[in-house]
């Protein structure tokens, strides 16, 4: 039987509503999975929030790549005037952690299975390490991709925030075009957009669309 769905940016904009009337700023560790995603996010959540900005995707490949995005979400989060001053942290880059747990599903769609475990990889990882640095909160830029399945994003920061202690902040940034947005924000920062999720899987894809 197939759960209902949620809307949370509804439930996000409940949070956000309880907050502002308490006079609360809570501390957020974020997971971003790159700078055009983060765009938006930060420039909505860092009047809210006091923000850790938490880079942890060992997925990308090659190495290369990988190092580049690390240096746009750097640039960005010092070239945007946020509402208040982003602390940025980068986790381990271990591929073979996530080569690891995709063995078997390499040839599973984009969006299946394997996505699925790599999200419950990375949020873990977040959610340890917003234990580690005593956060509020914690949650992760990815909702804010079509391509990227909110719902379950949701259901599993939620259970992880059972096994941490640490509350998941629900979201569906692409609402209220939010990605829209950061399709905007992109351009006006001149940030570069890969044209694949990051990992070897997702490029190959990618490559054959193109040929297509």
């Amino acid at each position: 039987m197939n759960k209902p769905k949620v809307n949370y940016q509804i439930e996000l904009d409940r949070i956000l509503e309880k907050l502002q009337a308490e006079g609360k700023r809570p501390k957020l560790l974020l997971h971003s999975c790159c700078a055009p995603c983060s765009s938006y996010v930060l420039e909505y959540l860092s009047p809210r929030f006091e923000i850790v900005d938490f880079y942890y995707n060992p997925n990308i490949s090659p190495e290369s790549e990988y190092r580049k995005r690390v240096c746009e979400i750097q640039r960005l989060i010092g070239e945007m005037p946020l509402r208040a001053d982003v602390t940025f942290v980068e986790g381990r880059y271990d591929p073979e952690r996530f080569y690891a747990m995709a063995r078997g599903l390499e040839d599973c769609p984009e969006g299946g299975e394997r996505c699925f475990r790599c999200y419950a990889m990375r949020l873990r990882e977040a959610a340890q390490k917003a234990a580690e640095l005593g956060c509020d909160y914690f949650t992760t830029t990815l909702s804010i991709s079509p391509l990227k399945n909110a719902q379950k994003l949701n259901e599993i920061g939620l259970a992880l925030a059972g096994e941490y202690g640490v509350p998941y902040l629900v979201s569906d940034f692409k609402k209220r075009n939010g990605y829209k947005r950061s399709i905007e924000l992109s351009a006006e920062y001149g940030l570069y957009r890969q044209n694949y999720c990051g990992c070897v899987y997702s490029k190959r894809d990618a490559a054959g669309q193109e040929e297509k």
